[in-house]
């Protein structure tokens, strides 16, 4: 018990004291996977029993999920927007110290301090958090492979090629005047503007957007404003006509990322049926 209250001390002595520096601040990560997501089991695992993962959100929860993982534990509450704000707590370390994976996101910086403290075997694995569908179906199967559960990476896949199809087919048939519209999106909302087949004229952020940049969105008229929800700084393009689509990428506590799809195409269907 004593070593345990001093590695929970030694935890949040160290998040307290480290501020933590974004440079592509929580919504997205344009960074390949790190050599520590190599596809080796970590040390003297029990081959027959669930994977243990411990998922720094919601959203490498759901990439978990959909690897085939069914023991999940997400440490930064849905409630927090913003993950890199979120200060952990003792009780986060418990969670790591029981887990073969712990995943997170290169811009989250308390991950691997939560695996020293808490003097966990866990293999630290670095996701590539992006919504473009063919990067979740490389990750979903990098991580099934990882996890030996391919067969239900490979399911779930199938699955997502399936219900994204007829999210696509759905977006089209709701196109104004059965054109693809034209539109903007914040970087990390991307992945949005590529299923509703729309045109991208322009994107913008994650740095706050300047003058010369609104000028520029403005200038290009898109029809659709597909802004990051969890970035948001309000109305982006406010005197443009563009109407604007809040694009969540965080799945909810359920870990359903299909569910993010389906969302963002019957918010993005709605505003050009609006048009």
């Amino acid at each position: 018990m004593a070593r345990t209250r001093d590695r929970i001390t030694t935890v949040l002595a160290l998040t307290l004291s480290t501020a933590l520096t974004l440079t592509a601040t929580g919504c997205g990560s344009e960074n390949t996977s790190s050599s520590s997501s190599s596809g080796v089991q970590p040390a003297g695992r029990n081959e027959d029993a669930p994977v243990v993962v411990v998922a720094t959100t919601s959203w490498e929860g759901a990439f978990a999920k959909a690897a085939g993982a069914t023991d999940v534990k997400v440490i930064v509450p849905e409630s927090v927007q913003h993950a890199p704000d979120y200060d952990p707590k003792p009780s986060d370390l418990a969670a790591v110290a029981g887990a073969d994976f712990v995943l997170y996101a290169p811009f989250e910086p308390y991950a691997a301090k939560f695996k020293e403290a808490a003097g966990s075997d866990a293999k630290l694995v670095e996701v590539n958090l992006d919504n473009d569908a063919d990067k979740v179906k490389a990750e979903v199967t990098r991580l099934g492979e990882m996890f030996g559960t391919q067969d239900a990476a490979d399911k779930w896949i199938k699955s997502f090629d399936t219900e994204y199809a007829a999210l696509q087919n759905d977006l089209k048939a709701a196109w104004p005047d059965g054109k693809a519209p034209t539109a903007v999106a914040q970087v990390f909302a991307t992945w949005s503007a590529k299923m509703a087949g729309a045109e991208l004229v322009g994107t913008y952020g994650p740095e706050a957007v300047t003058a010369k940049q609104l000028s520029d969105l403005s200038k290009a008229k898109p029809q659709l404003v597909l802004d990051n929800a969890h970035m948001t700084t309000g109305k982006v393009l406010p005197d443009s006509g563009a109407r604007q689509v809040e694009i969540v990428n965080y799945p909810a506590r359920d870990l359903d990322l299909l569910a993010v799809y389906k969302n963002a195409a019957t918010q993005v269907e709605k505003v050009m049926a609006a048009s």
